[in-house]
């Protein structure tokens, strides 16, 4: 008969072990196109399909709008999941409004334009070859126009919390993120919470042992409770905590904020008091810890 390991260090037999390595039935979450409750979708970010041609370092960036003043209109920021997380720096040419007549004002970038176009050509999928008519544009492109939630694919196992926040739509975000556009800090509060990481642990892929975060499994079948007006107001006011006190630390990366090693002490009380609240708002014992079964 198989056996489980729990929480308290003791072993339980039990009948059957399913998918997740749980006790019970077989069930699991199917894939969905859209979340199961009303909620703001989520999205892929954008991906570049350039051959390396549409990014710059912070080097390339500055050499560029040197050599080529006109194109500092064009370049903005760039977050793939590394550089959110570790607050890297790395930046794009973003030319979706760029006018014909002002490629050729910019030699610099109508080069790199031109090797997108070439590299786009030798592909072996057709898609991709399509796309060598719009070199100058990212391959696949869905960047909101409000701010939005960014959380990404791919995160360490060993946080406590997958690092997210809120992003301006200036900021051009890549398809190792996740987007979801128009949502509030409510939203927010929700994801960034002990309740929602239980969920995300048991049903979320891994690459290697790390969080692969998808939209399809662990966004669009997780559920929203209902709550009141008060609780509304206390996720709002909690969610917000969150956000006003990593705001102390503006040197630190998301990695130092969220390392359990370092992480910082208001940092961690806004966390525990935004799980309080949600604990409450899902009907659980507030004071319940995350692997639900022992008291903090």
């Amino acid at each position: 008969m198989p056996r489980i390991y729990n929480a308290d260090g003791t072993f339980e037999e039990v009948e059957h072990i399913n998918w997740y390595l749980l006790a019970g039935p077989d069930i699991y979450a199917e894939s969905r196109s859209t979340p199961i409750c009303p909620v703001p979708k989520m999205f892929f970010g954008n991906q570049p399909n350039d051959g390396g041609n549409l990014i710059l370092s912070e080097y390339e960036r500055d050499e560029l709008i040197k050599k080529n003043p006109p194109a500092e209109k064009y370049v903005r920021q760039l977050l793939g999941a590394e550089e959110f997380i570790h607050n890297k720096k790395r930046f794009c040419l973003w030319l979706v409004d760029c006018p014909p007549e002002d490629f050729k004002k910019m030699p610099l970038v109508y080069e790199r334009i031109k090797k997108v176009r070439e590299v786009r050509l030798k592909s072996k999928r057709a898609e991709t070859r399509k796309l060598a008519d719009v070199p100058y544009l990212f391959g696949f492109i869905s960047q909101p126009k409000t701010n939005y939630i960014l959380v990404p694919s791919v995160s360490s196992e060993k946080r406590k919390y997958i690092p997210m926040g809120f992003v301006s739509p200036e900021i051009i975000c890549t398809n190792l993120n996740l987007m979801i556009p128009d949502a509030e800090v409510w939203h927010f509060g929700i994801l960034t919470s002990s309740v929602h990481m239980i969920w995300t642990k048991t049903v979320c892929g891994r690459l290697e042992s790390r969080y692969r975060y998808s939209a399809k499994i662990v966004y669009n079948n997780f559920v929203w409770a209902q709550m009141s007006e008060k609780d509304l107001a206390a996720l709002k006011n909690s969610a917000q905590k969150i956000l006003d006190v990593r705001k102390n630390y503006p040197n630190a990366s998301l990695a130092d904020l969220y390392d359990e090693i370092t992480m910082p002490k208001d940092l961690r009380a806004a966390h525990r008091a935004n799980d309080k609240v949600v604990m409450k708002i899902y009907g659980y014992d507030e004071n319940m810890t995350e692997d639900c079964n022992s008291q903090k």
